[in-house]
C-alpha cells in the first residue's frame, strides 16, 4: 500500500470500529473488463447494511484509471466509489466520486 492507501485503510478501520463497515480487504479482487484488460480496485468493502462496494483511492487520477473504474461500474452490479485525497494546503480531507 502506498501512503494514500494506508491513510484510507486507517479510515476504514475507524469506520469498522464504529460499526459502519463490517469487512474490507486490500487489492483482493481483480475484474476482467475485456479480453486482456483487468482492473483491481484498491479495497473491497462490506458495509454494515450488507452493501458490497469497491473503493478506489487516488492522490491523482490518470485517464486510464478513470476509464477502467467507469467501465467496471457499467459491467458489474456493484457500487464503485473513488476517494481522492486533497492536499493539506488545499484544505485536506477526501473528495468522493460515485460511479
Amino acid at each position: 500500500m502506498n501512503k494514500t492507501e494506508q491513510d484510507y485503510a486507517a479510515i476504514l478501520t475507524i469506520r469498522k470500529g464504529a460499526g459502519e463497515v463490517l469487512w474490507f480487504i486490500y487489492e483482493a479482487i481483480t475484474l476482467q473488463l475485456a479480453p486482456g484488460v483487468r482492473y483491481t480496485p484498491d479495497f473491497a468493502v462490506m458495509l454494515a447494511d450488507g452493501t458490497f462496494e469497491m473503493h478506489e483511492v487516488k492522490g491523482h487520477w490518470s485517464d486510464v484509471a478513470k476509464v477502467k473504474i467507469k467501465t467496471a461500474a457499467e459491467l458489474f452490479p456493484i457500487r464503485f466509489v473513488a476517494y481522492r485525497k486533497i492536499a493539506k494546503k488545499d484544505g485536506g480531507g477526501w473528495e468522493l466520486t460515485e460511479f
